[in-house]
């Protein structure tokens, strides 16, 4: 499946993005990415509720509020030069935080990596409507709206690719279960070694260096 999906990289999604970003100036490029963001907001809101967290969920509320309206429906992202940060949740983020666990890792096709968990979050977010896709009214929008979002996504991706070395495979895996894992704990790292050196208090170290 990585195979598959690498070649749809190399011969269909990579052209197309190449070409997006020849032909699209930067400002629209950025007001593109802005649009979709903005309509994938209300997901976010409902995943912060999902989680407990209030106060963020009434932060990105008054950020979609107010790209919606000054910033001419997310072209323009006013709410994040007035103090209101972007935040990124979704239902695998919130399966997560209630506890289920992630499962085997899986390369899922088109979509890419993905977990067990993930894949079921995403099946979520889907059925849900409240994504970007929600606002379309038949298949044949909602691939639309697929297909210019993911030309987008693809044309952002194109300067981190010398990002990666090494496997490419081990690369993409272990970079994405540590993002997940970084944004179900909300950027918060645990030090597996120091909590191990913590195991050891000063006595029992004096004890095993006079022995």
């Amino acid at each position: 499946m990585f195979a598959f999906n690498e070649n749809l990289d190399k011969y269909v999604a990579r052209p197309l993005a190449e070409g997006y970003q020849y032909i699209t100036p930067e400002p629209v490029d950025q007001s593109v990415t802005h649009f979709f963001s903005n309509l994938g907001e209300v997901l976010v809101i409902a995943n912060d509720i999902g989680q407990l967290k209030m106060g963020q969920a009434l932060s990105d509320t008054a950020r979609f509020l107010i790209n919606s309206t000054v910033g001419f429906f997310g072209i323009f992202d006013v709410a994040t030069h007035i103090g209101l940060p972007k935040h990124n949740e979704d239902f695998g983020q919130t399966l997560g935080y209630w506890g289920v666990g992630s499962g085997p890792y899986l390369m899922l096709p088109f979509l890419g990596p993905s977990t067990v968990r993930d894949g079921a979050g995403l099946l979520l977010d889907y059925e849900s409507d409240l994504g970007y896709t929600g606002v379309a009214n038949n298949y044949a929008q909602e691939l639309g709206l697929y297909t210019v979002r993911g030309v987008d996504l693809r044309a952002d991706l194109l300067a981190s690719e010398g990002l990666i070395s090494g496997d490419r495979y081990t690369f993409i895996r272990s970079f994405y279960l540590q993002r997940r894992e970084y944004l179900i704990n909300d950027g918060v790292v645990v030090d597996e070694f120091e909590d191990d050196f913590d195991d050891f208090d000063d006595e029992s170290w004096d004890d095993d260096w006079e022995e």
